[in-house]
């Protein structure tokens, strides 16, 4: 997972806010929240691993104390202007040590880069790290194996010192034997000026059946359990995966 081979999160990082809206994740980050206050004792302190842009960090700093980590340092400032009361590092979620635990993990859509069981195990070795006892953890693929269909989107908006952005995102399994999809992203980018360039960027995510989740989460330590998303919004709800790291 390279940072750099993603221009989303690298020379296009600045465009985030218009990409992707912090009301856009109101109803989910809820959810989540309602999620990551079940540690014993009370949830006080969440480490979000690639916290991106700090869209689901803006709803979740009103509840916990939030630490955000994420790869990019790009994206890391589009959040510190957005979050600039929670505490930002930058490292990969595979490898990162901060040398503390808190009473959740929350991991969003980046732990789809995981696109092989092994970065996967990874990732939830340093959720678990991270991870007091008696505390939990919540993990949140866009789709798993069993759901996963492809779809095109659409969407971007205008910002008031003239910029703009309008994209458009296709979704494919090329090999539905394998472990990962790939998502096209086609950009088109207004400056302040009034001129516009296109940009494209190619993801490779990874694509895991409900029992892998599990079982990753179960070989780690934790008491997994799936949940079906309750959400107001017109898109088939997400599986939150759940793990409680026992004791406390």
């Amino acid at each position: 997972m390279s940072v750099t081979s993603h221009r989303f999160y690298d020379d296009l990082a600045s465009w985030w806010p218009l990409i992707s809206a912090p009301a856009e994740y109101a109803d989910e980050a809820a959810f989540a929240a309602s999620l990551l206050r079940t540690s014993t004792p009370a949830t006080e302190t969440v480490l979000e691993l690639g916290s991106g842009g700090g869209n689901n960090a803006f709803h979740l700093k009103r509840h916990f104390a939030l630490t955000l980590v994420d790869l990019s340092e790009a994206m890391l400032e589009v959040s510190r202007a957005l979050n600039p009361d929670c505490e930002h590092q930058q490292g990969d979620m595979r490898t990162i040590r901060l040398g503390r635990t808190f009473d959740a993990v929350f991991v969003h859509d980046a732990i789809e880069y995981m696109t092989d069981e092994d970065d996967l195990r990874r990732a939830v070795a340093t959720v678990w790290e991270h991870c007091r006892p008696g505390g939990v953890a919540v993990l949140v693929p866009d789709d798993i194996a069993e759901n996963f269909e492809p779809t095109t989107a659409h969407g971007g908006t205008d910002a008031p010192d003239g910029r703009g952005v309008r994209y458009l995102s296709w979704s494919t399994d090329p090999d539905p034997t394998d472990s990962t999809t790939v998502t096209e992203y086609a950009f088109l980018l207004r400056d302040t000026d009034g001129s516009t360039r296109v940009a494209h960027d190619t993801h490779t995510l990874g694509l895991f059946p409900r029992e892998t989740w599990l079982r990753v989460l179960t070989d780690a330590g934790f008491v997994a359990r799936s949940v079906a998303e309750v959400t107001s919004e017109d898109r088939l709800p997400r599986e939150f995966f759940v793990g409680h790291r026992p004791g406390g």
